[in-house]
């Protein structure tokens, strides 16, 4: 008598990687010289979002509950308002697609296209392979001098998204390294974890040589939180490796150098001699806030800060930022947005804009804390996914404080808010069962449900 094989199950196709392939994209390089606008990420985005919803029309499942919905669509209403009030039919159509593709619509694609904890985890990877590649190039730019002009000198970390767009490496390694640590503090192998925080180490050094003072203080404060949320003895230990790695670091690289010593510096004197770019952006915030001041419900619409710029800020506005270096000539960079997304909504959507976007993300952080909460008092898995969730959702909004979207990079801001969707509204314990029916169905399991590993 012959014992038949035991079949082998095919290996799953994950219906995240076409996400992945959008963070992929992004480690292409930009043409020289280049806008720095919307990319091929945002492209295949958008073939994501249709992706997406072809995937849901076959299945013929409910696209989300009603909970995901209103929290998801908040900024729906008041971004169609401020569209109407744009300064032109063509500034209100660009407008409200850029933010619908930001706010809703790839975050939507994103949580219904992860179907696990693992596919969770491979976005987390993904960002955190991003993040490295950039930090790389950023490195070497330095050493080299090959990045973007800082103080008269081609020193600056760009990575390849080019002198127009400063943020988008320190945004990338940020959320990469918001990510490393989230894995590393989860309760996964000691192979995951160990390898997790090497790459946190390893994104120090291009997050300190991008001279983003902004990226800094929001993931400074991010991975406190992180660190606090996952108990005191985790904090303890990942604290003291990253102190000894800070004097590896300073002492054994030289990174104390007079401009990086003198950039850390500029953060506690920005409102006692603040430089050029300091009084750029307090300025702008305080044409932004003339602009909600005269019209406090709907604002100037979208697209309309350009516009309206010049009516309300003060002299002290210089015409743009200087621009040179990583393979790009010198160029005059024109001022057209606040760099405060808080600011940025207020003044072009007004308070129902402002309201909208920012009464979701904070729906966000509520149930995400609240699942990240649970998963620390059952002791079962997901403690990873619910660190990097709601450090993504708090560095997101730190940074915000200082930065607004625009860029290339922007996407991934899309795509963050996915992954801090998903946990909040279907990964988090308690969540899952109420929204079950938005998950894709998983290999092994029954119609509509879904196995969260």
């Amino acid at each position: 008598m012959s014992l038949a094989p035991p079949l082998r199950r095919p290996a799953r196709f994950s219906p995240v990687l076409p996400v992945v392939a959008v963070v992929a994209l992004l480690a292409l390089p930009v043409h020289p010289g280049g806008e720095g606008g919307a990319g091929p990420a945002d492209a295949l985005s958008a073939l994501v979002v249709g992706h997406c919803a072809v995937r849901l029309l076959r299945t013929r499942r409910r696209p989300l509950s009603r909970t995901a919905a209103v929290v998801l669509g908040l900024p729906v209403a008041g971004l169609a308002l401020a569209a109407m009030n744009a300064v032109s039919p063509g500034a209100g159509i660009t407008g409200l697609g850029r933010y619908l593709q930001i706010f809703v619509l790839v975050p939507a694609a994103v949580l219904l296209l992860i179907a696990d904890r693992r596919d969770f985890r491979l976005l987390a990877w993904s960002l955190m392979g991003l993040a490295l590649w950039q930090g790389a190039v950023g490195v070497h730019q330095y050493l080299t001098r090959t990045g973007a002009s800082y103080q008269g000198e081609d020193i600056r970390a760009v990575g390849t998204f080019g002198p127009t767009d400063v943020m988008g490496m320190a945004t990338v390694v940020s959320l990469g390294l918001v990510c490393a640590v989230g894995l590393a503090l989860g309760r996964s192998s000691f192979r995951v974890r160990a390898a997790a925080a090497g790459c946190a180490l390893a994104l120090l050094l291009p997050l300190a040589l991008s001279f983003s003072r902004g990226a800094w203080i929001a993931t400074a404060l991010t991975l406190t939180a992180q660190l606090v949320l996952a108990g005191p003895r985790r904090a303890l230990m990942v604290g003291a490796a990253t102190v000894a790695a800070g004097v590896v670091l300073v002492g054994g690289f030289g990174l104390g150098t007079a401009m990086l010593q003198e950039r850390i510096g500029s953060i506690t004197q920005v409102t006692e001699a603040p430089d050029q770019s300091v009084t750029d952006r307090y300025t702008m915030w305080a044409a932004a806030a003339g602009m909600w001041q005269a019209r406090p419900l709907t604002g100037v619409g979208l697209k309309g800060f350009p516009e309206y710029r010049d009516g309300h800020a003060s002299l002290a506005l210089s015409s743009g930022g200087d621009t040179e270096g990583a393979g790009a000539a010198y160029r005059r960079q024109p001022l057209l947005s606040p760099h405060n997304m808080y600011l940025l909504a207020l003044g072009e959507q007004g308070l129902i804009g402002l309201l909208g976007l920012a009464g979701g993300w904070l729906a966000l952080l509520v149930c995400g804390l609240r699942g990240l909460r649970q998963v620390r008092a059952v002791g079962g898995p997901g403690l990873d996914c619910a660190l990097v969730g709601c450090g993504l959702l708090i560095w997101q909004l730190v940074d915000f404080l200082y930065a607004d979207i625009g860029g290339r990079s922007t996407v991934l801001t899309a795509l963050c808010l996915g992954l801090v969707a998903w946990w909040s509204l279907l990964g988090a314990p308690g969540a899952a069962t109420a929204e079950s029916a938005t998950v894709p169905t998983a290999r092994g399991t029954e119609p509509g449900k879904a196995t969260l590993r």
